[in-house]
Formats: C-alpha cells, sequence, structure tokens
C-alpha cells in the first residue's frame, strides 16, 4: 500500500474508538508490548478514503466486519500529531514527520462478537481489553496523548448523549506531554523506544 503523505509530511491515517453499549472502549496492545496499548489505527492508501480505510484497518486489526458496527461519528478536521525525532525515517521519500487523522466513533452491535487479532499478516495487537473512555489517554505512548484527549473529547457527546463520563484530574496534564519532554518524564509517562509508530 502507498502511502498518502502529505506536502507537510503528515500521513493521512484513520483511528478508530469502538465503544460497547457500557460505554468501555475497545484497547489493543501492541504486538511485543513495548508500545503500550492503542486504540486500532492505521494509514489510508491511495485512491482509498476515510471510510473505506476505517473498515479496512477494523477488519485488519480486530477481525471484526463493518456488519459488527455502528458507526455513531467521526471528528470534523484532521488531527495531527508530530513523531519524535528518533521515530523519523529520515532515509525514505517523501519524509514523513507525523500523522494527520480522522477519528471514527463505532458502536459494537454485539457482546457475543468474534474479535480476531491475527486477521491479517501482520497483526497489530497480541492482546486486548476493554476500558473506561478516557483511559486510554493514560495508556497510549506519550506524543499521542494529546491527539487521544481531543479526539475523545469531540466524539464524547456523540458517545454519551446524556452527558459523558467526567474526564480524570490527570487527563490535561497527560494530554500535554510532547517531545521535548526530558527522557526520564517520558519513561515516567509510558514512553518507551521503538522503530516505528506509524501504525
Amino acid at each position: 500500500m502507498i502511502d498518502l503523505i502529505d506536502s507537510e509530511g503528515f500521513r493521512a491515517n484513520v483511528g478508530i474508538v469502538l465503544m460497547r453499549d457500557s460505554g468501555e472502549v475497545f484497547l489493543g496492545r501492541r504486538v511485543g508490548g513495548g508500545h503500550g496499548w492503542q486504540f486500532p489505527q492505521g494509514g489510508m492508501g491511495e485512491g482509498e478514503e476515510p471510510e473505506q480505510a476505517l473498515f479496512r484497518e477494523l477488519r485488519e486489526e480486530t477481525g471484526l466486519a463493518s456488519a459488527d458496527v455502528t458507526l455513531l461519528g467521526r471528528t470534523e478536521d484532521w488531527l495531527r500529531y508530530r513523531l519524535p525525532s528518533r521515530y523519523i525515517r529520515r532515509n525514505r521519500r517523501p519524509l514523513c514527520i507525523g500523522q494527520k487523522q480522522r477519528w471514527f466513533l463505532l458502536r459494537l452491535k454485539r457482546e457475543d462478537a468474534q474479535f480476531e487479532l491475527g486477521a491479517s499478516p501482520d497483526p497489530e495487537f497480541d492482546q486486548w481489553r476493554w476500558t473506561s473512555y478516557w483511559e486510554p489517554v493514560r495508556e497510549v505512548i506519550y506524543f499521542k496523548r494529546a491527539v487521544y484527549a481531543q479526539a475523545l473529547r469531540e466524539l464524547a457527546p456523540v458517545a454519551f448523549p446524556q452527558g459523558p463520563p467526567a474526564a480524570p484530574a490527570w487527563l490535561d496534564r497527560l494530554a500535554a506531554a510532547d517531545e521535548h519532554a526530558a527522557p526520564a518524564e517520558r519513561r515516567a509517562a509510558g514512553g518507551g523506544p521503538g522503530a516505528s509508530e506509524l501504525d
């Protein structure tokens, strides 16, 4: 698949917030466990619309089909994050410095839906679990936290029409962590080393 990288160096990507009726959301542990837990996400291919990429990534990373979920909403604009310098592949052209993401909110139709993390030849996750709505901001690698918080805040009125759960006291502090944090701060925030954080 050919990555779509814009003139500013941001790769087009979709992110998936998959929710069940209880209000909990799906979180997957990246293969090997070294990068912690995150939502399903992935790059868009050439000629692919965001919604097409959404359902392709859903199938590849969770084994679910479009028939297993209801599409509730999406973020209005692209949400961007920059990759820390150590994750930028400087020998690749065009150079990718980060990702721009459209986030989608899905509701699982059936509690007995079958997840299959090995649905693609190169699985993204080796474990999964349900967790509370705001918790993924604390679980994801540090430089994605601001985008996670932004996406969850934007989608919350759709996810919870009667009012979302109260945001925890730590949300703003963690969402403010960025690539300029000192190494000790990054370790404390859960940002471990790795070869790539594009997926």
